[in-house]
């Protein structure tokens, strides 16, 4: 199975968050600090936002933060949010599939996937949360430096 960039930067978004509880985040800084495309994650931002995840805060000094304990933000409910369906092969259209072991297999295997995510929080993925803010903090830096030879 492979999950889209959406997930993935809705992940990364919700990780250097929590990796930063004590004050707000902009899209700017993220984005830098993954180095990935600023008008992305807005799309991405603005939904995690209406669905609850993230609060955002307007107006000068203003940025975003968790709009929930990390504790209480479940992978696998994020995941479920974020992806569009979780067909891994089209089973639907296909003239076998009532008979088919593998409708089944894949069903299962879907199963035990998103099982092993829903047993996970924010937080479980913040245990390091010292080591990420720093990590984050030395990748923006690095990216926001013009690189050698450069004018600007």
């Amino acid at each position: 199975m492979r999950l889209t960039r959406y997930t993935d930067y809705a992940m990364r978004v919700l990780l250097h968050l929590g990796a930063r509880p004590e004050r707000l985040c902009s899209i700017g800084e993220i984005a830098r600090a993954y180095g990935i495309s600023q008008n992305h994650l807005m799309k991405v931002v603005n939904d995690l936002a209406h669905a609850g995840y993230i609060v955002s805060v307007r107006g000068r000094g203003g940025g975003i933060r968790l709009g929930r304990p990390a504790e209480q933000i479940n992978v696998g409910a994020l995941v479920r949010h974020t992806e569009d369906g979780f067909d891994l092969v089209d089973c639907g259209s296909c003239i076998i599939a009532p008979v088919c072991g593998l409708t089944g297999a894949l069903r299962e295997a879907l199963a035990a996937f998103m099982a092993v995510l829903d047993g996970y929080t924010l937080a479980d993925l913040l245990a390091k949360r010292m080591l990420l803010g720093q990590l984050l903090s030395a990748a923006a830096r690095t990216k926001a430096k013009p690189a050698k030879g450069s004018s600007g």
